[in-house]
């Protein structure tokens, strides 16, 4: 298990994080169709790879494969998964936000039982509540932290408003919000309030919910024109793919803003996930981000 110290660790930064973390959302079992689609082998595919962080929650109903596929390596995963939504039938459907005491502490169990584990390292409100004050839903998680039951605290889909009010009542490790050249409102409003108290970003949806993996000409009409041909350009002069572009776009957000950003990209391919991992180490030239910054701007 993760050394007992991990809780206060973990609002150190990106190093405690990793680069790289995994996403874990698309998992289901019974969809391979060899090893290189087999979950269990895509998660300790990143395992090998270096990749610490696998993150999944309730929500996306796949916390027993996960911690299946960790079983027996738990010494090598910092752990995260979130409570809150409460889907309206399918998976795909609407969902309600709970927040409240009671259920904090009936999803943690629920949590913790599914993932086979006697902790989580990293636990997150999955969505802000309209209903329950946040500090409520804070307190609560804090107890859990006293309790030996989770090692720190992230939020999801707040305001830095939230953030803050979140903080004040206990020490918050991380904010997964999505990031992508496709989506970088975190950056108007978020962010500020990320650097003054300290918190790790966690970019979910690097790669614009899989968008940008795709070749030029087939990518959603919503990216421009201009910013697909860019990644298109600028993969083929450094002998990689556009996808590889787009996530390490996402990693040198950490270099612009001074805050620490570990892209969580998902994938359901062994493959796929070594392609991610490796985009880590793409640094790309000042001009070419440039260029990715101005045709993002104008899309």
């Amino acid at each position: 298990m993760p050394s007992a110290e991990m809780g206060t660790r973990l609002s150190m930064g990106r190093d405690t994080f990793g680069r790289q973390g995994f996403g874990a959302m698309r998992l289901r079992d019974g969809t391979g169709d060899g090893t290189d689609r087999d979950p269990v082998a895509v998660v300790h595919a990143a395992l090998d790879a270096g990749v610490t962080m696998v993150d999944t929650a309730d929500a996306y109903q796949n916390e027993e494969l996960v911690g299946r596929a960790i079983r027996g390596r738990r010494d090598e995963v910092l752990l995260a998964s979130k409570f809150g939504l409460v889907w309206r039938g399918e998976l795909a459907g609407g969902f309600d936000v709970r927040a409240d005491r009671a259920y904090v502490r009936q999803a943690s169990e629920a949590s913790l039982r599914r993932l086979g584990v006697d902790v989580i390292d990293l636990y997150y409100l999955h969505h802000r509540s309209e209903r329950v004050p946040i500090e409520e839903t804070v307190e609560a998680m804090a107890e859990l932290v006293n309790q030996g039951k989770i090692r720190a605290l992230g939020l999801s889909n707040v305001t830095a408003d939230d953030l803050r009010r979140a903080h004040a009542v206990h020490p918050i490790a991380a904010l997964q919000e999505q990031w992508s050249l496709v989506q970088s409102d975190i950056e108007q409003e978020l962010l500020p309030t990320v650097a003054d108290l300290g918190v790790a970003v966690v970019a979910h949806s690097p790669n614009g919910h899989g968008l940008l993996h795709q070749p030029p000409s087939t990518a959603d009409e919503q990216i421009a024109s201009g910013l697909r041909a860019a990644l298109g350009e600028i993969a083929s002069r450094h002998d990689t793919t556009s996808g590889q572009v787009a996530l390490a776009w996402v990693h040198h957000r950490q270099q612009v803003h001074g805050v620490p950003v570990i892209p969580i990209p998902g994938t359901t391919s062994v493959r796929h996930l070594r392609s991610n991992v490796a985009a880590a180490d793409l640094r790309l030239p000042d001009d070419d981000l440039r260029r990715l910054d101005t045709l993002r701007a104008a899309s």
